[in-house]
């Protein structure tokens, strides 16, 4: 499994409207990805490591796929939808990573 998880860095004149984010980018990204996607996270940032400092990134998302491969071959035909969509949430460029998930949390057991 690989999460591809779209950081949006903080800063002073950040902007991140998380209910448009939620509440149509991340349907319109669950719908536009269809099968291959299989599951979806939203994290926003509280601080950072040193109490009372600034999040590094204003908020996360993260997005689960089989493979690499599946998420390309989702994303490529519907990048330009998603990417257009940007400005409409934040004024943040996105940082990307595709990671892959080497130990998936079990939350029944804790492990």
């Amino acid at each position: 499994m690989v999460k591809v998880s779209v950081l949006y860095p903080n800063g002073e004149t950040a902007r991140f409207d998380m209910k448009y984010y939620c509440d149509f980018h991340v349907p319109l990204a669950r719908a536009k990805f269809g099968a291959a996607l299989k599951g979806v996270e939203v994290d926003r940032g509280l601080a950072g490591a040193t109490p009372g400092s600034r999040p590094a990134f204003i908020a996360i998302g993260h997005l689960y796929f089989d493979s690499v491969e599946a998420f390309q071959a989702s994303f490529g035909p519907h990048s330009e939808a998603l990417i257009q969509d940007i400005p409409n949430y934040t004024n943040v460029e996105p940082d990307v990573q595709i990671s892959e998930v080497v130990m998936p949390l079990d939350l029944a057991t804790g492990r």
